[in-house]
């Protein structure tokens, strides 16, 4: 009981004031003026308890407080006789502390949440079935099992395809369907059937874990602006003195300088930049963006440099498949598909990229067996009856690979790909090369954050230069530093440093220094907390980069409202304080005018709290879901696009062989454009819809048409080229090497289209 009234001492006050100074209001109307007297001198002792108990608090703790004005005002109100004042002061004073009280704690809400739903139990598959257990128990490479409606307890990745429930950490309600080989993080909810899941975190270092961390630092501390407010608040004691005094002298009349001090009480500066951050606090929370503190939101909103890593940053952060080739004879799809089979078991941060291109490609995957993974190297085992090997090209061919070989490792030198060798039965089947894609909302996310104000942009990378050039030209950055350690990052912050306020956004361990020495260090958490989460003030718990654009016009808005309701209810209550100096107000009516100002401060510093302008398209549910189905049939044409640069590179003017451009034409006609052709009658109007202009779809729509013309120039020149054949004039060596010319500027235009509508138009249903 005593725990509770401790809790909720507040709202009692404010509760019993209310009453008091009600029922004293009924008393007096009633013509009890003795009662109601009685009951207002009550009211104004349960406020001088309240702000003694505050000022005491205050002094052993040796913490300035302006609650010295409230027990002054208070005592004057019963020393000159005037109770009504006394109660009302008593029920403003209440009245602040709740609002200030509930603020924070809508703040704190939006963080707890996380915490509520973490993981304790897991159950592990073994030898004979399923075993429960405690989540610290889970290791390295455990199969787990996640039935529906159950809590995914550490991060992992998917043996199968799932459809799970993310809005605790994304705050986004649409369940998200994940195919096989996908991560999925400790926190999220199986919401459409059981999943089976291999660990690649322990509990420890999960994304759960990291959250509950994040959230013991990240309660609304006193920001700068907050700290600047107390000072000047502390100013009011010795004013509000020396203005009672002067009433006092001038008149000789005591109520004067008591009615001085009722109008006092700096409630706009206490309360409302306080309720302003904290309510900014929680708007970034529901972004998605956790913000550890108003100091932090506050310099987010001074920040005017924003330095990025670029892996996890600019990039996915996970390399995606973008390349089979396949070997002399081989099949490119069952290359793919056996080695897939047998990266179902490993746990290596490659193999969850190549059995999701499987399983995107519609590919049947089986069980391995004999699953043997050498570390650092690759992974051996039997699929299927075929002896499998994939891994490194060295491990595979050993320390002298051959032409084909050497030029796959050359091929992916230049695309700074990684590349992958499978070998079936001894024998190389094929290369599977990947990369680290640049993040389709990156471009964007920079353009927003020079709308926000931001004046410089620099990518620091520890990347080497040619990779780290072309992800700076392509998110058009204004500086690039490649080959950065640790500590040239920070050379560079300090650097940066000295001209503006810096921002530092990175989500590896190595960006931990940085993150910590920056004004403001930003870090992404989304899929899974590292120690970047730790060292950063502001953490991105959405797999959403343009959420930091959207933070800082959180920042500098609430920032902005916290003046605003400085100012109004400072100013306001400055010429009140003077009114009753001049004897121009009695002090009943000037406690009433006080709770009118505080009531309006506040309001305004709520406002903090309400939607306000963001850079984030949003969109309709019924366009939301159009733009799935496009997207995914956008993602599907992906090994048709290769397959035209493929088609090109075996074509030869030696005994040409044009089947297969024959066959590519038709999946072309049948695939391609119509894909292409609903997009143009369906996604542009949509992205113009969103965006609010046309012009912003106008590359797209002369991308389209450029690409129907090539593709209509490529059946010309076939049927022509079969036209001589059928007069039996041949092959001509001319026209293959004109085929092979149009197929390649196809595959250039198909590539540079794919990119711009990823950015332009896909990137929208992450927004």
């Amino acid at each position: 009981m005593i725990t509770w009234v401790r809790r909720h001492h507040e709202a009692l006050v404010l509760v019993l004031s209310l009453l008091l100074l009600a029922g004293g209001g009924g008393a007096w109307w009633a013509g009890a003026h003795g009662i109601a007297d009685v009951l207002w001198v009550a009211a104004t002792l349960v406020g001088l308890l309240f702000a003694l108990v505050s000022t005491v608090d205050a002094a052993r703790h040796r913490r300035p407080t302006v609650d010295v004005i409230a027990v002054l005002a208070l005592g004057g109100a019963l020393w000159v006789g005037e109770p009504l004042a006394g109660a009302i002061i008593t029920l403003m004073l209440a009245t602040g502390q709740v609002l200030d009280e509930r603020a924070e704690a809508r703040a704190r809400r939006e963080l707890s949440l996380l915490v509520a739903r973490a993981p304790r139990t897991a159950r592990r598959r073994v030898a004979d079935g399923l075993v429960e257990i405690s989540v610290d128990e889970v290791g390295l490479g455990d199969h787990l099992l996640v039935r529906t409606g159950e809590v995914v307890p550490v991060d992992g990745r998917l043996l199968g395809p799932g459809t799970f429930d993310e809005s605790a950490l994304t705050g986004e309600s649409a369940p998200v369907d994940r195919p096989a080989g996908d991560d999925v993080r400790s926190g999220v909810v199986s919401a459409a059937g059981p999943v089976e899941i291999v660990t690649t975190t322990t509990a420890e270092t999960s994304t759960y874990a990291g959250l509950v961390r994040l959230v013991e630092q990240a309660q609304a501390g006193s920001a700068p602006f907050v700290r600047a407010a107390d000072r000047w608040a502390i100013l009011f004691v010795p004013l509000t003195l020396v203005l009672a005094a002067v009433g006092w002298a001038v008149s000789g009349d005591p109520v004067r300088a008591v009615a001085v001090l009722v109008v006092a009480t700096p409630c706009p500066l206490l309360l409302a930049a306080p309720i302003a951050l904290v309510s900014g606090l929680s708007r970034a929370a529901r972004l998605g963006v956790v913000v550890k503190g108003g100091g932090a939101l506050e310099r987010l909103a001074d920040g005017r440099v924003v330095v990025f890593d670029k892996t996890g940053t600019l990039t996915r952060g996970r390399p995606t498949l973008t390349d089979v080739v396949a070997a002399a004879g081989a099949d490119a799809d069952q290359a793919l598909r056996l080695a897939a089979s047998l990266d179902q078991a490993s746990a290596h941060v490659l193999a969850g990229p190549i059995v999701t291109a499987a399983t995107a490609r519609g590919l049947a995957l089986t069980l391995p067996s004999d699953v043997v993974e050498t570390h650092g190297q690759g992974v051996s085992g039997t699929v299927d009856g075929h002896s499998l090997r994939v891994g490194r090209i060295d491990w595979i061919t050993g320390p002298h690979p051959d032409q084909w070989a050497r030029q796959v490792r050359r091929r992916a030198d230049l695309d700074g790909s990684l590349s992958v060798l499978v070998e079936v039965d001894g024998a190389v089947a094929a290369a599977l090369l990947l990369q680290d894609p640049v993040r389709p909302d990156a471009p964007r996310m920079v353009r927003a954050l020079r709308g926000a104000g931001i004046r410089r942009v620099v990518l620091a990378t520890g990347d080497r230069a040619d990779v780290a050039d072309m992800v700076g030209r392509i998110v058009g950055v204004d500086q690039v530093l490649a080959d950065c350690d640790p500590a040239d990052k920070l050379r560079a912050l300090t650097a940066e440093g000295q001209s503006a306020p810096t921002i530092m956004v990175g989500d590896g361990i190595n960006d931990a220094p940085a993150l910590a020495a920056a004004s403001v260090g930003v870090a992404l958490a989304a899929r899974g907390a590292t120690a970047s989460s730790e060292a950063a003030d502001v953490v991105l718990t959405v797999d959403r980069v343009d959420a930091l654009a959207d933070a800082i016009l959180v920042a500098r808005r609430s920032r902005r409202i916290a003046r605003q309701a400085v100012g109004v209810g400072m100013g306001l209550s400055l010429v009140a304080m003077v009114a009753a100096a001049a004897g121009l107000l009695a002090p009943a009516v000037g406690a009433a005018l006080q709770e009118v100002i505080d009531v309006l401060a506040i309001g305004v510093a709520l406002r903090a709290v309400l939607p306000g302008r963001l850079h984030s398209v949003s969109l309709a549910a019924a366009d939301r879901a159009t733009l799935a189905g496009l997207r995914e049939e956008h993602d599907a044409l992906g090994p048709l696009v290769e397959r035209v640069g493929q088609v090109a590179d075996v074509l030869s003017t030696r005994e040409p062989d044009l089947e297969p451009a024959r066959l590519l034409l038709t999946a072309l006609d049948a695939d391609l454009l119509p894909h292409e052709r609903a997009d143009e009658q369906v996604l542009l109007p949509l992205v113009a819809r969103a965006l609010g202009s046309t012009d912003a779809v106008a590359t797209l729509s002369r991308t389209h048409a450029e690409i129907e013309h090539q593709v209509a120039r490529l059946h010309r020149l076939v049927a022509g080229i079969d036209d001589d054949a059928a007069d039996g004039d041949g092959v001509a060596p001319e026209d293959v090497v004109e085929l092979r010319r149009l197929l390649y500027g196809l595959y250039a235009i198909l590539r540079l289209h794919n990119a711009q509508e990823d950015e332009g138009a896909m990137s929208l249903s992450v927004a």
